[in-house]
């Protein structure tokens, strides 16, 4: 049995918000980063909705990545966990917990993306139980949901009694958190409160698998610099880091400091940070890796500007000393 206090979203209550048009344009210049069109609820409208639940190959990649995710979670596949599921968005992460016998909590901060999540868990709710269905019965949506969804901005922390979920999962959602949409939302402060109330509503032996596309390596060393902050341990496992299209950041967090580190998928070392308590891959060094700069020493002339400012004296019929194999030639610091 679990207990969470949570905010369940009727049918009727899910409308759709009114969107920003976004120019043709600006929708080519920033297609390939929605974070850069302003709101999350704005750009996820219900248009973009219906033709993210309905793209098989949105659908193909975020099986892809929750699956990754919960093999990153380590759970005990002997039972059942309860999960949260942060961006949730149409439900697709959240039919991949279920397949893995899992229950789980959705929230998101756009409507018009819940409100399609809603439809197919009222619809699977609405099938009969599965005892009653007949055994050669092999379609999925037969299943009643064993999911939750709550209208929420994560950046302003997460309305849960503590120590409420098992594990906690976040797919293609974390990176909205570097941009701000108002002089109100600082990125930082909103990072800082969203990982300390993670800390909070995690139980001590839980993990979050939080997967995200940074657009910088600051915007990642941000990242795992707030969530150290709050106390937390772990670090970035970065998947196929040499393809373009492939790569995939999977922020691993735990309470355990003393766990290995997870792997990509492929090679390359992850190196350990003693001062945050989070590992950040290699091209994410951040201060520890950072070579001082090398100052040249003030008053030291070369040899050619030496040499060239006694032509001119001598060429103003000043009294010089000759030059030498000692001329310019560096004096030890003591004699």
């Amino acid at each position: 049995t679990y207990s969470c206090h949570l905010v369940s979203i009727p049918s009727h209550q899910l409308v759709t918000l009114t969107h920003r048009n976004i120019p043709e344009e600006e929708s080519r210049i920033t297609m390939s980063r929605p974070e850069l069109t302003g709101h999350a609820s704005h750009f996820y409208n219900a248009k973009e909705a219906r033709k993210y639940d309905s793209s098989s190959r949105m659908i193909g990649i975020q099986r892809e990545i929750t699956d990754r995710a919960i093999e990153l979670l380590r759970l005990d596949s002997n039972k059942p966990s309860f999960i949260l599921d942060i961006g949730c968005g149409s439900g697709l992460s959240g039919k991949v917990l279920e397949e893995h016998s899992h229950v789980w909590v959705g929230c998101d901060v756009s409507r018009d993306m819940l409100t399609v999540a809603n439809e197919r868990l009222t619809q699977q709710g609405r099938q009969p139980d599965s005892k009653m269905q007949e055994a050669d019965d092999d379609d999925e949506d037969e299943y009643p949901s064993t999911g939750d969804l709550m209208h929420h901005d994560m950046g302003t922390g997460l309305p849960f009694r503590p120590a409420s979920f098992d594990a906690c999962i976040s797919i293609s959602a974390l990176q909205w958190l570097c941009y701000s949409n108002s002089k109100n939302q600082v990125p930082k402060k909103r990072l800082v409160r969203f990982f300390s109330s993670l800390y909070t509503v995690l139980r001590r032996g839980g993990r979050a698998v939080l997967q995200f596309y940074p657009e910088t390596a600051e915007q990642a060393i941000l990242i795992s610099e707030c969530a150290a902050k709050v106390g937390f341990a772990g670090g970035i496992v970065v998947d196929y880091p040499n393809s373009a299209k492939a790569k995939k950041h999977y922020l691993v967090l735990s309470f355990d400091r003393a766990q290995k580190q997870e792997q990509g998928l492929t090679d390359g070392s992850l190196m350990h940070n003693k001062n945050d308590g989070v590992r950040v891959d290699g091209e994410y060094s951040g201060k520890s890796q950072k070579r001082r700069p090398v100052r040249k020493k003030k008053g030291v002339k070369t040899k050619e500007w030496i040499i060239h400012k006694k032509e001119t004296q001598r060429r103003r019929g000043k009294e010089v000393r000759p030059d030498t194999k000692y001329t310019a030639r560096r004096r030890p610091h003591k004699f």
